[in-house]
């Protein structure tokens, strides 16, 4: 039997020893190295621990400047990105989080932070799941294993006007990678509005082998009226016209139903689990805030979709027009999708402008 690799972990072989290395970067060791922790003499807690001294919480957060790109992390492979956890301030559309793998140029991650943490309506939005976490009071984490064989660089980009604060600690392991493991990829996209009978695509264009693994969707109405009749369909290996899967409505691909109606109440009812939720209902306050707008993840964990050449994603936005007639919807829809896929890959869309990115 061969030695335990310390990755893909779970409760079953938690009990397991393995040699993997144990590292952690954060403003208190930007570099991960052994020993080296709590050692900084100057930061953003410089002031506060002034009658202290070294090693009492000298640098527990960075400022990144407007305008600026700050290195949240640069890792000598192998090894895998085990845990996320940041907490930044400012509008979280306007901070982009961007991850590269093995010298790649362009990156295989590149999302605003609100949006990669299922948070893309720039509120808190509480959410419990294996993959992902938002806890109080604005606390993003991530478990998605991400391996790499050289070399890891993990960036945010502040294209606000203001400077932000960024907490932040990214936990990881050195070990060996099994030839057989995939790169993480992540990619944002907004539509606002959806253009009349168009679908909406959530992912396209991707090259390689690999397996899709998750789905955000931060959904905004532009119609009164139920606007999840849509059917998703995953276009797999070649598919053209029809795709290989095909669900049987927006709420149905997020494991609700009947409208996600609590039918008690008749109220939009919100549910976050391990797997699917809908995590966030913002509801009009009858003066500025005039549309409903929602926020849903669907984590394919358990049931993930592979590929071996290439994948295509989409959604449909309709919702009901007059004598029981399907209405094709002009929503305002923003996604990121997860997935997983060999090197190299191909360049991801370029993100929106500052101002198409922004939620008002």
């Amino acid at each position: 039997m061969s030695a335990f690799n310390g990755l893909g972990m779970n409760l079953g072989n938690l009990s397991r020893l393995s040699s993997a290395k144990t590292r952690s970067i954060s403003p208190e060791n930007f570099t991960g190295e052994k020993g080296k922790g709590g050692m900084a003499t100057e930061g953003t807690g410089a002031r506060c621990a002034r009658d202290l001294g070294q090693g009492w919480k000298i640098s527990p957060s960075v400022v990144i400047k407007a305008g600026e790109t700050f290195t949240l992390a640069d890792i000598d492979g192998p090894g895998a990105i085990q845990q996320i956890w940041m907490t930044p301030t400012g509008n979280w559309r306007f901070s982009i989080l961007r991850i590269y793998w093995d010298g790649q140029e362009h990156p295989s991650v590149e999302c605003p932070v609100g949006d990669f943490f299922a948070c893309g309506w720039g509120k808190y939005a509480q959410l419990s799941s294996l993959a992902v976490c938002v806890n109080p009071g604005s606390a993003f984490n991530c478990y998605w294993e991400m391996p790499f064989r050289k070399k890891c660089i993990i960036t945010m980009t502040n294209i606000a006007d203001e400077d932000m604060v960024l907490y932040y600690q990214i936990n990881y392991t050195l070990t060996d990678v099994p030839d057989d493991c995939a790169y993480f990829h992540a990619s944002f996209r907004r539509v606002n509005p959806l253009p009349y009978k168009e679908v909406y695509t959530i992912l396209d264009n991707v090259q390689g082998q690999g397996q899709y693994v998750g789905t955000y969707l931060a959904w905004g109405v532009n119609n009164t009226g139920w606007w999840g009749e849509g059917e998703i369909k995953f276009y797999i290996d070649g598919d053209k016209d029809f795709p290989t899967i095909c669900g049987t409505g927006t709420e149905d691909y997020f494991c609700g139903s009947y409208n996600f109606e609590n039918q008690e109440t008749h109220q939009y009812q919100t549910f976050s689990t391990p797997y699917s939720g809908l995590h966030q209902v913002i509801k009009p306050d009858g003066v500025y805030k005039s549309q409903m707008r929602f926020g849903m993840y669907r984590w394919h964990i358990t049931d993930p979709i592979r590929f071996e050449k290439d994948l295509k994603v989409t959604i449909q936005a309709l919702g009901w027009r007059s004598g029981g007639r399907y209405l094709p919807l002009q929503d305002d829809i923003s996604s990121v999708a997860y997935w997983y896929q060999t090197l190299p890959s191909v360049k991801l869309p370029e993100l929106p402008d500052r101002d198409y990115l922004e939620i008002i």
